[in-house]
């Protein structure tokens, strides 16, 4: 299992997807080519959870005149460099360092030369990370986000409204551009809608006003959320506030998804003797997840079925935990014999805990499971019986990944 998890995790870095694209004199994205010779200076911009990793591979071959990189308050910098200005800000949750890193990322483009060039690393978290309140307070953001995590709602869903409660996502931030540009992004969202990613920073916004009414509507949020934001999307609607972005204005280039971990980790276990399945694009509530993940896997001896994707929990309790760890707990009641069942988060942190997710090799009767299942307590699950899996942060993200396998 930690062989074919970390075949998972190594599969996930940066630096492997970057050097397909750059190279010292020319770099490639979606299908056109951008000389370095062209350019009087090159910036980089890097925001996410892979952020500084993806700067880090850039400029080891761009040798870059300089840039920002934004990344989670609670990672250490895998990248140093004088040239570069590195700000720790808010995840999952926005703070005033999101703010920060957003007007310095804006002054950056407003100073670069017409004859410049401005190469974008994007990842997942950079929604958070990156913030520029639009028609309300930071706090009020802070509250709608926190409300919007709990909610159940889609990552998709939540980036609706992230893009129309801002000044910079939704591809709002290249407003602020005048030299050519392009963007790398790794892909956190199942089937990579380059539009939900980061709430599509560097890209466009295909969803509406109207397309956010629903989706309150939907999770049932009118009550919860600040009034000011219930107003800035209905005011929205009407037709009274400017859309977001609707075409791209530069080229956005996936370099990497789930998928490319899973291809690895199938790999590795076909390497080790076992008959793989392959099931991507797990996603949607948790227990409805464990079940169709159940129903893939195979029971018969040396199988293996690896999975990836992301789920959401509706949090409905008070107890801590992640998607992945409360993903095990709702499978271990009915996991087959001689069974051994795992999932992580490729960025090492799950939910609001300080584990990548959790590991459990039996099956555990439903009404020991019930309680913490009810109370969202996962972790206190595991503490207490074992299989917590700590990796720290891993300096990039690639969704979710998972395997279960019969010995």
């Amino acid at each position: 299992m930690r062989k074919i998890l970390d075949a998972g995790l190594g599969a996930a870095r940066p630096a492997t997807y970057i050097k397909k694209y750059i190279t010292q004199n020319r770099l490639v994205c979606s299908g056109k080519s951008y000389h370095t010779s062209q350019y009087d200076k090159i910036w980089l911009v890097a925001m996410g959870k892979a952020a500084d990793a993806m700067a880090k591979a850039a400029h080891n071959i761009l040798h870059a005149d300089g840039g920002v990189i934004v990344i989670p308050k609670n990672t250490g910098p895998a990248f140093y460099n004088k040239k570069f200005r590195v700000i720790r800000a808010g995840h999952p949750t926005p703070n005033q360092n999101s703010v920060l890193a957003a007007k310095k990322i804006i002054t950056l483009l407003q100073n670069a030369g017409k004859d410049d060039l401005v190469v974008f690393l994007v990842s997942g978290g950079a929604s958070a990370l990156v913030c520029a309140p639009a028609g309300i307070t930071l706090q009020q953001k802070i509250k709608t986000t926190k409300i919007l995590l709990e909610s159940g709602a889609s990552i998709s869903e939540i980036n609706a409204i992230r893009k129309h409660l801002s000044g910079v996502k939704g591809g709002k931030i290249l407003e602020n551009l005048h030299c050519d540009a392009l963007s790398y992004v790794m892909s956190d969202v199942v089937g990579n809608d380059l539009g939900a990613i980061a709430s599509g920073m560097t890209y466009c916004d295909k969803t509406t006003f109207s397309d956010c009414i629903g989706i309150v509507s939907k999770y049932k949020l009118g009550k919860k959320m600040p009034k000011p934001v219930l107003s800035r999307l209905c005011r929205g609607a009407q037709g009274k506030i400017a859309e977001t972005p609707k075409k791209p204005k530069i080229p956005n280039q996936i370099i990497a998804s789930n998928s490319d971990c899973l291809g690895i980790m199938s790999k590795k276990a076909k390497s080790l003797g076992y008959s793989v399945v392959q099931y991507g694009a797990v996603t949607g509530d948790v227990a409805l997840a464990a079940q169709k993940i159940l129903k893939k896997f195979q029971t018969a001896k040396k199988s293996c079925l690896v999975f990836g994707g992301e789920t959401t929990v509706q949090v409905r309790g008070r107890g801590k935990g992640g998607r992945n760890q409360e993903l095990v707990l709702n499978i271990i009641p009915k996991l087959p014999a001689n069974t051994t069942v795992a999932s992580i988060g490729t960025d090492g942190i799950d939910g609001n805990t300080e584990y990548a997710g959790a590991i459990f090799d039996h099956a555990v009767d439903y009404d020991v499971v019930k309680p913490y299942l009810q109370n969202n307590d996962s972790n206190s699950f595991f503490r207490k019986f074992g299989g917590l899996i700590r990796t720290g942060p891993t300096h990039t993200n690639l969704q979710d990944i998972g395997i279960i396998l019969q010995h």
